[in-house]
């Protein structure tokens, strides 16, 4: 039971930190359509890599859910899916953060982010031509958070953090 509640709670402080760094910090509006940049994606990546990936889907979408209801709530449906994609080409099963597959996968959630993101406008606003204006927004946000969660990962590696958090917290 208390290997649960651990990932439990540590998926909530994970939804919780998404959605502040999400909604207000370096929150940046861009463009007519209520979007917005924001870094808060390198916290779902976080939550990707120590977290097993049921709760890591559910710390994005929760996380990122909350900071769009907040901030620009028309986008939150479409957040709370494309929060929880974003988790998916992550893996948490090794000690160290920066695994092979954990250095290509925000890439691959850039994509996905960005994709998921065209659509989403395409349908809301009625026009794919007038949706890539929201593209380079895209890839700003989705470029910055890459580039913080490798230097974060290869920091918190050299501490042994992840292998150190996850004996402690039994996950």
């Amino acid at each position: 039971m208390r290997n649960r509640t651990s990932k439990i709670t540590t998926a909530g402080l994970f939804a919780a930190m998404i959605t502040v760094m999400t909604a207000y910090i370096c929150h940046i509006p861009y463009g007519a359509n209520g979007g917005y940049i924001h870094f808060g994606d390198t916290l779902i990546y976080m939550a990707a890599v120590f977290l097993p990936r049921p709760y890591a889907l559910a710390a994005a979408a929760i996380g990122g859910g909350a900071a769009d209801l907040l901030t620009a709530p028309m986008w939150a449906p479409a957040t709370i899916i494309i929060k929880a994609l974003i988790t998916l080409p992550f893996t948490s099963r090794e000690g160290r953060i920066l695994t092979r597959r954990n250095i290509a996968a925000p890439f691959i959630a850039a994509i996905i982010t960005a994709g998921g993101y065209y659509l989403t406008e395409g349908i809301l606003f009625g026009s794919f031509t007038a949706a890539v204006i929201s593209l380079p927004g895209s890839i700003i946000q989705s470029g910055g958070s890459a580039l913080i969660f490798l230097i974060l990962g290869a920091s918190m590696d050299k501490a042994q953090v992840k292998s150190k958090t996850q004996k402690m917290l039994n996950l």
